[in-house]
């Protein structure tokens, strides 16, 4: 008897532990494909090596947030051609990195609403707040920036220029200038030139802002907590 009540609860388990790993997993992908582009110098096969990362971290968001594997195996095709076009242009000695553009512009846009399902989806089944829920809202706050850093560099990429500093708007200074105003640590060694580039600092330091201390916040505080276990002050539990 009480081996078949216990049952569920082991399967609950494993079904968290997976959701976790998952969530872990795209975690550990998006610091690695940040971390890469800060750092890695605009080269034609480091462009190869971007466009690979922020495919399979694209995949990996689908994957966490539960979509359908057809759509995924839709996506991981797309994703494939992406790549095989910039192996070609880093075979052609181009540098433009339009298939990088690509796979980013796919990932800031099509990850953060399939990581937001996954996380409701978790919310629901499980009835309290827990890791891979918390793992999900770190995922968006980090592809907010990156989406950010996307939008600053296609603003410079269509010739209107970005930085008041006159230097390249190359995708590390991008992320760089990002991250910088979404934490609102702003240490001032590049600022925008113009009024829309101001608008939109202005625009993620809010949102950067209001999200930590609103979403994230909120989430932590209630890690591990049911929907059910708060109770108001002064209440014994007695009907």
């Amino acid at each position: 008897m009480s081996t078949a009540a216990n049952v569920p609860a082991r399967e609950s388990a494993t079904t968290a532990r997976e959701r976790r790993e998952r969530y872990g997993l795209l975690l550990a992908a998006l610091v690695s494909a940040f971390a890469f582009q800060g750092i890695a110098s605009p080269g034609a096969w480091q462009q190869v090596v971007i466009t690979a990362l922020l495919a399979v971290t694209l995949l990996l968001a689908l994957w966490a947030g539960g979509i359908r594997p057809l759509i995924i195996r839709s996506i991981a095709a797309i994703a494939a051609v992406i790549v095989v076009f910039s192996v070609v242009e880093a075979a052609t000695g181009h540098v433009g990195g339009a298939g990088t553009r690509i796979a980013n512009l796919l990932l800031v846009v099509l990850a953060p609403p399939a990581i937001v399902v996954g996380v409701v989806r978790s919310l629901r089944a499980r009835g309290q707040v827990t890791v891979e829920a918390v793992f999900g809202v770190l995922c968006l706050y980090l592809l907010l920036g990156m989406m950010f850093a996307f939008v600053y560099g296609s603003i410079a990429h269509l010739g209107h220029g970005f930085f008041a500093q006159n230097v390249q708007a190359t995708v590390a200074r991008c992320l760089y200038f990002s991250f910088t105003t979404l934490t609102t640590v702003g240490y001032g060694d590049l600022t925008a030139a113009s009024n829309l580039g101001h608008t939109l600092s202005v625009g993620e330091a809010l949102v950067g802002q209001i999200y930590l201390v609103t979403i994230v916040s909120v989430l932590v505080a209630n890690l591990g907590r049911s929907r059910g276990s708060a109770r108001p002050a002064g209440d014994s539990g007695r009907s």
